[in-house]
């Protein structure tokens, strides 16, 4: 594929976007080193790892601090202030996902992109909100990229969530909530901290929510883990193994795990849980067309989950769109096209 602009343009190669010009990957899977940097969008194990060099959110750096060992060199950009870098400006925005999560708009000879990492449009109970930016060209999450992940009023989730919790609880049993430690387990608890329902965190769930607090976050009042003090208590855990040690601690519990992907009606068979309840830190389907429709890009590119689905759509209402496939290595440059909407 020829390249019109090569100091713009990027390449998709071991799961990141690398844009050589830049001396720069974007969210990239494997450890970088020498002279090059990372841009870490957020503090998930997944975007993640030990680089030697990194551009992130000052809350990112606290959250990956408290993650993944060892000394880095850390560029720590505010949100909204463009840094120069390179052959042009990188500027971070919000991007809603976990306290911390980024987007990152690089410019350059009046050209722009934005890459989205994970985000979600829906305003967060324990994260910035989400701010997208017009821009050329858009590299954008889609987890959920298929029209049957639409996902109900947050207060209708929280509602059925604090139903099961009072149920649980009436029963004499412990109401056990599978969320990830960092960002699940701070939206759940800052939604049940509107309830007088007593809340127990478990193991990093604990650890990652003291560093919300450690960063101005205001978080309701909570107990550490006591599996001698939990019974009536709901009690936020992580998925994984621990949840067979922690049923064994307390005695009869009912599980409920808190994902986007409870819309598909196996999930809590997945989770070997007794409930699912759909809160996610992702933008569901009707959210991925909208940011799009904001950023009004005229080129856009897909990535993870249903990402060759979501492109297939984008074209059928007249963006160029194309998904980023995990085993090519796609040249792309980034100029404007002419889109057909």
């Amino acid at each position: 594929m020829s390249i019109t602009a090569p100091v713009l343009a990027f390449h998709y190669e071991r799961g990141g976007i690398h844009l050589p010009d830049w001396g720069l990957w974007l969210d990239p899977h494997h450890r970088v080193q020498g002279s090059e940097v990372a841009f870490v969008s957020h503090a998930h194990a997944d975007h993640t790892g030990a680089h030697r060099e990194v551009i992130l959110s000052q809350a990112t750096q606290k959250l990956m601090r408290a993650r993944v060992a060892g000394k880095r060199t850390e560029h720590v950009f505010d949100f909204g202030t463009p840094q120069a870098w390179g052959p042009g400006t990188i500027t971070l925005h919000p991007a809603g996902h976990i306290l911390g999560s980024a987007m990152a708009r690089l410019e350059s000879k009046g050209q722009s992109l934005l890459y989205t990492g994970d985000f979600k449009l829906r305003r967060g109970f324990a994260s910035e909100g989400c701010e997208p930016h017009p821009s050329d060209i858009l590299i954008m999450e889609t987890t959920f990229g298929r029209p049957h992940y639409v996902f109900p009023p947050t207060a209708e989730v929280i509602a059925a969530l604090v139903e099961f919790c009072r149920r649980t609880i009436s029963a004499d049993e412990v109401p056990v909530l599978l969320g990830y430690s960092l960002g699940k387990t701070q939206e759940i608890l800052c939604a049940l901290g509107q309830t007088d329902l007593r809340v127990m965190l478990h193991g990093a769930a604990s650890t990652m929510t003291g560093v919300y607090a450690a960063l101005g976050q205001s978080m309701p009042t909570y107990a550490e883990w006591d599996p001698a003090a939990a019974r009536g208590h709901v009690v936020i855990a992580p998925p994984g193994a621990a949840v067979t040690r922690l049923e064994a601690s307390v005695g009869k519990v009912r599980k409920a795990v808190i994902t986007g992907w409870a819309i598909d009606p196996s999930c809590r068979y997945q989770y070997q849980a007794d409930a699912a309840f759909p809160l996610s830190d992702h933008a569901d389907f009707p959210d991925l067309l909208e940011f799009v429709r904001q950023v009004n890009p005229s080129r856009v590119y897909t990535l993870h989950g249903f990402a060759a689905d979501f492109a297939e759509t984008l074209r059928e209402l007249g963006y160029d769109a194309r998904p980023l496939s995990e085993p090519d290595q796609l040249t792309l440059p980034l100029g404007r096209t002419q889109s057909a909407r």
